[in-house]
């Protein structure tokens, strides 16, 4: 009995074992695939990123990737304030002809892009320099979108340092070449959090692209900019 005891116990000790180095490797094989994502696709953009008004590129459109004014506590958000700023400046420095502010209007009440354009006004732009996209909910859509429905295959894509990277690699893949006008970069207080979701990002970014093969949730017919409009 004795050593039928033992026997079992040596059996359970080998399955807990196996169990756990493939729990490892699964772990290791995640933790590369995770790394490998966020150092490629950094890597790819490396030239492609701005903060100098002076030195980045002309370009006829600017892709302002939208978020909204206020934080979910009702206060003001200093993401929105940074990248209207920085959209605005770079329209006031003749950068750009036209702004393209891509975001979230999916349900009745919550509209970033009016917010945005609206904002954008008080800075100095006016509205025939703006065109509206509505069905930005994700950088993925506000790519495919400026490709496929607004027709644009070169863009400033107006965004913050810990987005840039992101936003230049989905626009690659929709067959835009794009430059980054990076907005100031915020207090740590701002960016900590953001800056783990983006690394979270980037593989989903990578799965989406080449895995799953997402596209936007809408699409529709071709609307024209009117870059020569004032």
């Amino acid at each position: 009995m004795h050593h039928r005891v033992q026997e079992v116990r040596m059996s359970f000790r080998k399955l807990c074992a196996q169990h756990w180095r493939k729990v490892a490797i699964i772990f290791l094989v995640l933790l590369a695939a995770f790394v490998a994502a966020n150092v490629w696709i950094a890597h790819a953009a490396r030239y492609c990123i701005y903060t100098d008004i002076v030195t980045v590129p002309k370009n006829d459109v600017g892709l302002v990737l939208g978020t909204g004014p206020f934080t979910a506590k009702g206060n003001t958000n200093l993401h929105f304030t940074v990248r209207v700023q920085a959209a605005a400046n770079l329209y006031k420095s003749g950068k750009v002809k036209h702004l393209l502010l891509s975001c979230d209007n999916h349900i009745r009440g919550y509209d970033e892009p009016t917010e945005m354009k609206n904002a954008l006004l008080k800075l100095g732009v006016p509205d025939s320099a703006m065109t509206l996209d509505y069905a930005g909910l994700r950088t993925l859509d506000s790519m495919e979108r400026a490709r496929k429905i607004f027709g644009q295959t070169k863009l400033t894509l107006v965004t913050e340092p810990f987005h840039a990277a992101r936003s230049v690699f989905l626009a690659r893949h929709f067959g835009i070449e794009p430059v980054v006008f990076s907005a100031e970069q915020l207090p740590a207080m701002w960016n900590n959090n953001m800056v783990v979701r983006e690394a979270a990002a980037r593989v989903v970014a990578v799965l989406d692209c080449y895995v799953w093969h997402r596209g936007a949730h809408h699409l529709g017919q071709p609307i024209t900019i009117d870059v020569a409009a004032k």
